[in-house]
């Protein structure tokens, strides 16, 4: 077992099968040493997870726990893109799309579930520059969408 794959254990991750794209796309592009994973929402064993709009009648945590969910969901990609985790180099960078109202300012704070997760399962590789902002509405309404960049050897 892999280091990423013994941690994720630790972790209780079970990576899911990658979900197919909803629409005309594909769910990475690999060119050169960098992997760029479509956005990925929060879709669980159950299907989709999290749905609302932060400030309206969805909180902070479960924010910060759709996004670590949409995290999952990048590494199940990745994991499908690259076939060996070992192969990071780095997670080079996140952007978090967050369903929120207009006065609900804490976007950071709601993709820090997606950040946190990649330091805790990829160690120092998993540092990331991000983006994180507000939108008025989300795929399926979920609460969360996080795409990223990475750079495997």
């Amino acid at each position: 077992m892999s280091t990423v794959e013994a941690r994720l254990a630790e972790l209780g991750i079970t990576l899911p099968t990658p979900a197919a794209p909803a629409a005309n796309y594909v769910p990475f592009v690999r060119t050169g040493a960098l992997v760029f994973v479509s956005g990925q929402i929060p879709v669980g064993p159950k299907g989709i997870e999290f749905v609302g709009k932060l400030g309206a009648d969805a909180d902070l945590d479960t924010g910060r726990a759709a996004a670590r969910l949409c995290a999952i969901n990048l590494i199940a990609q990745l994991k499908a893109a690259v076939g060996d985790l070992e192969k990071l180099a780095r997670v080079v960078k996140l952007t978090g799309f967050v369903n929120s109202t207009l006065e609900f300012t804490d976007h950071p704070k709601v993709v820090n579930g997606a950040s946190d997760l990649m330091v805790d399962v990829f160690g120092d590789r998993g540092r990331h520059s991000r983006s994180a902002m507000g939108v008025a509405g989300l795929p399926f309404g979920v609460a969360v969408e996080v795409e990223g960049i990475f750079e495997v050897a």
